[in-house]
């Protein structure tokens, strides 16, 4: 793993996090993504203070490239600890699950707006950190693709309304980190994931790392992707040379091609090619004396 302390704040984030502190005062409800193979992790805890009081959902995103058994441990997890939450694939997931939860999630503020006779649109923001897909996740609920999205963290770099129907509009708002990482485990999951820029990082100890991390957690699925030898080693560098004698990376002379096979190995991580592998399990429940598990 790469022993740099990992931070990474550009200056837009602390602008748009002015912006979205004010634009909270009209919004309704609140949608937060983070990514299903690291729920954690990938929560800003300043976004939650920001937004604390506003209707919340929790969207469990690219829970497609996660592992389903996983996946429905976080869910447990967060819905003991009081929030709505739910898994969703933005990618080609059914939205209908989705509009019924911002429905329930609104009926508060419609109430209200209809006791003084109004009907009104209501009004959700979606938030999140970097690349957990707020901007696929707003194209598909409205069915096309109106908000920019890409792979890269620091796309979307200004707020836009988003109107998904005749009384619902949601706002897209940049990705936003905090800004100190105090926890840097948590910080190289979100590397790993594609929320820092890989240009401020070392992209072959940061693949080595993941490589690492994968054999633990997977080693089937790792060693099938990239052909890697009984007995191969599990330090970092030899995974990372292991994968490029499995795949043929290789330079004159037979050195190893360790640049490439970084950055190939981050993108097929990322895109899901390894396998559907979650990389921070969720808490084993446990019972206390209340009879209430965590």
């Amino acid at each position: 793993m790469p022993n740099d302390r990992i931070n990474w704040y550009p200056g837009h984030m602390a602008k748009s996090r002015r912006l979205l502190a004010d634009q909270l005062r009209a919004v309704d409800a609140v949608i937060e993504l983070c990514d299903a193979r690291a729920p954690l992790a990938t929560r800003n805890p300043d976004l939650e203070k920001l937004t604390r009081g506003k209707a919340r959902i929790l969207v469990l995103n690219k829970a497609d490239l996660a592992d389903d058994r996983q996946t429905a441990r976080w869910l447990e997890t967060f819905r003991r600890r009081g929030l709505t939450a739910l898994r969703f694939n933005s990618n080609g997931g059914k939205v209908k699950d989705i509009l019924a939860r911002i429905e329930e999630a609104s009926k508060p503020a419609l109430e209200r707006y209809a006791a003084r006779g109004v009907r009104k649109t209501i009004r959700f923001m979606v938030i999140g950190i970097p690349n957990v897909g707020k901007s696929t996740f707003i194209n598909r609920l409205h069915g096309s693709a109106i908000a920019k999205a890409s792979d890269r963290p620091g796309v979307t770099r200004a707020n836009q309304w988003v109107k998904i129907g005749p009384f619902l509009e949601i706002l897209d708002t940049p990705g936003m980190l905090p800004p100190r990482m105090d926890d840097q485990e948590g910080a190289q999951l979100l590397a790993y994931l594609g929320s820092i820029r890989d240009e401020i990082m070392d992209t072959e100890a940061l693949a080595g790392g993941l490589m690492a991390l994968l054999y633990r957690l997977d080693p089937a699925a790792l060693s099938a992707r990239y052909k890697l030898p009984e007995g191969c080693g599990e330090a970092p560098h030899e995974l990372l040379e292991a994968a490029c004698r499995g795949r043929g990376w290789l330079l004159s002379g037979g050195r190893y091609d360790t640049d490439r096979a970084a950055a190939l190995v981050l993108d097929e991580f990322r895109g899901g090619k390894i396998g559907k592998i979650t990389i921070q399990p969720a808490p084993e429940r446990t019972t206390g004396g209340d009879g209430h598990g965590e």
